[in-house]
């Protein structure tokens, strides 16, 4: 299944990829789809801006795991979309009807 999402990727110098979605990425699609398409998506997201996880995210990710009850990883990324005044481009249920998410269902 397809997410009808990657139509909506922005060009890499106008996106920005948290380290833990690199990470996520890595682990879901190498799973479902194979080691070299995992390879081919991590390729763009280093072509993107990266967000380490810094101190600053981190306890934000905190307050925002509590707001809104969202796993760890969900949290981390959330805050880092916040923190960086961007928009958070998902088909990722977790998200949908959170402040400046786009949504898109799979």
């Amino acid at each position: 299944m397809q997410c009808a999402i990657a139509e909506k990727f922005p060009e890499p110098a106008k996106c920005m990829a948290p380290t833990i979605v690199q990470l996520e990425l890595n682990k879901w699609l190498t799973r479902e789809v194979g080691e070299t398409e995992a390879d081919q998506i991590i390729a763009y997201t280093q072509l993107c801006v990266v967000v380490e996880l810094d101190t600053k995210i981190a306890l934000h990710a905190a307050d925002l795991h509590r707001q809104y009850k969202l796993a760890t990883a969900d949290a981390v990324i959330y805050a880092t979309a916040v923190m960086c005044d961007a928009d958070l481009l998902t088909c990722d249920r977790h998200f949908e009807g959170l402040p400046n998410v786009v949504f898109i269902p799979k």
